[in-house]
């Protein structure tokens, strides 16, 4: 496999004994390095290569896997049968042609041992392996060219030498001249001749005339090749310049403020810097389907696994959902949603920090998420006005998100109805919770108001259960009786109820339990609310009871107010039940609009009651 290390290693050892030959040979065969006295050693290290070779077709080749019909072979003998028939396994053999036995009538001649440098299939190979391992493989890629160019003026020095002992050294102005070391005298000469800085002599002979244009053209080609593997190596980084630029240029033309266009600039630096790209997703839509979500489950799952909201739901949903995330940056005290909007995506925190803002001013920091938290998950599925954000969340910092929209989920969910069920199900349980009413401080002088929809007052239902033992006669039994049908009707209609304090209870309006179907709900305020209604509870003096009571100045739904009733600061009017059990009074209070109803019930009616 591509990423097998110990052959990676195996092939770097034969690319060293490739590298022995080719720099070598054309050094022993121009220069007079290669001398009777020294010829062991170099005959030694030779054979060594040929021993790298030899094991690299025998060991290694034959057991290297391919692909055959989209499938990967691994069976030895078809690995073997495969490197045989290949051209790899006949370049192999060219290369070592023993050619060593001409020695013997020859002489020791290096460039006997020049079809060892035809391994080059190796070296090659060896490249494609290394730059699949590095993380930066360009600074490799500038490291070979640079090898490129050197090895070009190595073989120039060589030839330039053998050249200048061809005609005699120091026979001309042109060749060279004896004098120093050889090898760095010519390969400087080759140097000037390559790279063309100047100060050389005209060429005279054929051979001088050739190098010359050679030398030109070697430069050239040397020179666009390194410019290749640079640009490629600052694809990444001139792509985000030409973008920087182009939107610098945009906002001065548009006069943009100052402040805006630094924090502009200041986005395009951070999130290059981060993340090494400007947008994460150009370079994951080249990936097949299969590998994009390979990548994200390493990179987000264990992040949306903990949302409370997606717990219990189907695996591959979560999977979908995970391939539509996309990365943003924000910078410090930017906005990530405000209080209000209309939510339409779901935040991951993956670096960084955001506060959740509230209190009066709007800038009391009420929490502070941290890398990992997740918020807005109950907007991607709130409907009918309930997504709306509930509170302003800011960056503390810079803080990389990853957001989810809510019509990429909905295009999820059409293909997992159970999960989306589980989905609304829980979402309509966090927003039931999210808007229960919180209870509100009164301010000084402000009456106590029970929430809507109260049972029936105590003091009332103990006037009732004394009614009820009346043996169901008089006008309480009779109301407890209509009491009873009203709570199966289920009435819609709210209105104000009083507030008891010690028995007490302070009347605004005519209290919801007084309502019912044939008469609507009276609307009568004032100081002679009481005075209307008062018979109907007590029936004094063996008055009859009569469902429908008196009209009153005015009949409606609406509050209005009464005309108002002469009495005096502290008057008081009271009525007791037929069998004196039961005393309600009603006394006058300082302000206008407020009268003050007590019920007494006598200490004989409690004792009964703690008989039963």
């Amino acid at each position: 496999p591509c990423a097998d290390l110990m052959y990676v290693l195996w092939l770097f050892f034969v690319v060293m004994a490739w590298n022995w030959n080719c720099w070598l040979i054309p050094v022993r065969w121009a220069f007079p390095y290669q001398t009777p006295a020294n010829i062991h050693c170099w005959l030694l290290v030779d054979y060594l290569c040929d021993l790298i070779y030899l094991l690299d077709i025998l060991v290694f080749q034959t057991r290297l896997q391919f692909v055959q019909g989209g499938d990967i072979i691994t069976d030895k003998k078809a690995m073997k049968e495969n490197y045989l028939r290949s051209q790899r396994f006949k370049m192999d053999m060219v290369c070592l042609l023993p050619l060593d036995f001409f020695y013997f009538k020859v002489g020791v001649n290096p460039l006997l041992r020049f079809p060892r440098c035809l391994k080059y299939m190796a070296f090659f190979e060896f490249n494609n392996r290394l730059e699949a391992i590095l993380s930066k493989a360009y600074i490799y890629r500038v490291i070979r060219t640079t090898a490129y160019l050197l090895y070009s003026l190595h073989v120039n020095s060589c030839l330039y030498y053998w050249a200048s002992a061809y005609e005699g050294l120091g026979s001309t102005t042109w060749v060279y001249d004896g004098e120093g070391n050889s090898y760095i005298r010519c390969y400087y000469w080759a140097v000037k001749t390559l790279i063309t800085i100047g100060g050389l002599p005209d060429p005279k002979p054929l051979f001088e005339l050739l190098n010359y244009f050679t030398g030109v053209f070697a430069f050239s080609v040397m020179i666009g090749q390194m410019r290749d593997v640079v640009g490629a190596a600052t694809a990444g980084q001139t792509y985000y310049r030409s973008c920087m630029d182009s939107t610098i240029k945009y906002m001065n033309f548009y006069k943009i403020p100052k402040t805006v266009q630094n924090r502009v600039k200041t986005w395009y630096e951070y999130t290059w810097h981060s993340q090494g790209m400007l947008d994460e997703s150009e370079l994951l839509v080249q990936l097949p389907d299969k590998m994009r979500l390979d990548i994200a489950i390493d990179v987000n799952y264990n992040i949306v696994s903990k949302v409370a909201l997606f717990q219990g739901c189907d695996r591959q949903m979560i999977f979908d959902m995970l391939k539509r995330l996309r990365s943003v940056v924000y910078l410090p005290n930017d906005y990530v949603c405000k209080k209000g909007e209309i939510g339409r995506e779901m935040y991951i925190i993956q670096a960084g920090q955001v506060q959740v803002l509230g209190g009066p001013d709007g800038k009391t920091v009420l929490v502070t998420l941290k890398a990992g938290s997740v918020f807005g998950e109950i907007s991607l599925l709130a409907a009918g006005g309930g997504n709306r954000r509930t509170a302003n969340v800011v960056a503390h910092g810079f803080a990389n998100l990853f957001i989810l929209d809510k019509k990429d989920l909905n295009e999820i969910l059409v293909h997992y109805p159970e999960s989306q069920k589980l989905l609304r199900k829980k979402a309509r349980k966090m927003l039931k919770n999210n808007n229960k009413p919180k209870d509100e401080k009164t301010g000084p002088g402000d009456p106590l108001i029970i929430p809507p929809k109260p049972d029936t007052p105590k003091l009332f239902q103990a006037a009732l259960a004394a009614a009820g033992r009346m043996g169901g006669k008089g006008p309480l039994a009779q109301l407890r009786w209509r009491l009873k049908e009203l709570k199966a009707m289920q009435a819609t209609q709210q209105a104000d109820i009083p507030v008891m304090r010690s028995g007490v209870v302070k009347l605004h309006k005519t209290p919801a339990w007084l309502c019912t179907a044939q008469t609507p709900c009276l609307g009568v305020a004032g100081k002679g609310l009481l005075r209307l209604i008062l018979p109907f509870l007590v029936g004094s003096q063996g008055s009859s009871f009569s469902p429908i009571p008196p009209k009153s100045p005015v009949h409606r739904r609406s509050p209005v107010t009464s005309r108002k009733a002469c009495t005096h600061l502290g008057e008081e009017l009271f009525s007791k039940s037929s069998d004196s059990l039961v005393t309600i009074r009603v006394i006058s209070t300082a302000q206008e609009d407020e009268e003050i109803l007590a019920a007494e019930i006598s200490e004989v009616e409690e004792q009964q009651k703690e008989e039963k």
